[in-house]
């Protein structure tokens, strides 16, 4: 069970560089065009070797935290590509959906419990849990109200695209911040991609949505 261990790590170690490295190139690259949509099927594929490895990994050695990391972080890249599927109104969810979405609830609502219970013996990680589990489940939540009501907004998709495969970025920027940036204190290195990120996130989204009308879910 070590050795499956360690080819495990290493699987997830080399599927989250490639996925570091690839997405700014999909962000670079002109929207929809060849290289973008080359570039984020390559960090779509990489995220979910991310989030499989890690759940298997936890398998041979619990670790509740990180598969709940796992799903939530897998969830967003998710999102963010099903988007891609839901251009129009009438083309509502499918099974494959609900399921991502019922994973990413039970990820979510699993942080925010292993959360209470860190807190509740005074350790400072639980807030971790409690950044992850909430915004998870507010996305859980915005997404069961577009799934049952899609939104008038011809460009939904398009946002829920971005900021979805974005927020996934922030996830993997934050793993690699964890592993490497040791001489940060432990909540500063897990959140610190989290502020960053969601301000340039809101940025961007405003540059794509600017004179198109109120964003819905965002």
């Amino acid at each position: 069970m070590e050795n499956l261990y360690v080819i495990l790590r290493l699987a997830h170690i080399a599927a989250g560089t490639t996925a570091l490295i690839v997405a700014p190139g999909a962000m670079l690259a002109v929207k929809g065009g060849l290289w973008h949509r080359r570039w984020g099927k390559v960090y779509f594929w990489a995220m979910a070797m991310v989030a499989m490895s890690a759940v298997v990994m936890t398998s041979v050695k619990p670790n509740i935290f990180l598969s709940m990391i796992a799903l939530f972080s897998f969830y967003l890249a998710f999102g963010g590509y099903r988007a891609l599927y839901h251009k129009r109104p009438q083309d509502g969810a499918t099974t494959l959906d609900w399921t991502g979405l019922a994973l990413m609830a039970i990820g979510s609502l699993g942080l925010i419990a292993w959360a209470a219970v860190e807190l509740s013996r005074g350790a400072t990680m639980g807030w971790v849990g409690v950044t992850f589990g909430l915004l998870g489940t507010s996305l859980a939540v915005r997404d069961v109200r577009d799934f049952w009501t899609p939104p008038e907004d011809g460009r939904a998709w398009l946002y829920k695209h971005m900021v979805g495969m974005l927020s996934a970025y922030i996830a993997t920027v934050s793993a690699f911040s964890v592993v490497n940036f040791q001489f940060m204190p432990p909540l500063v290195r897990w959140l610190w991609p989290s502020v960053i990120g969601s301000i340039g996130i809101a940025l961007w989204v405003a540059h794509y949505g600017r004179g198109s009308g109120k964003i819905r879910g965002i």
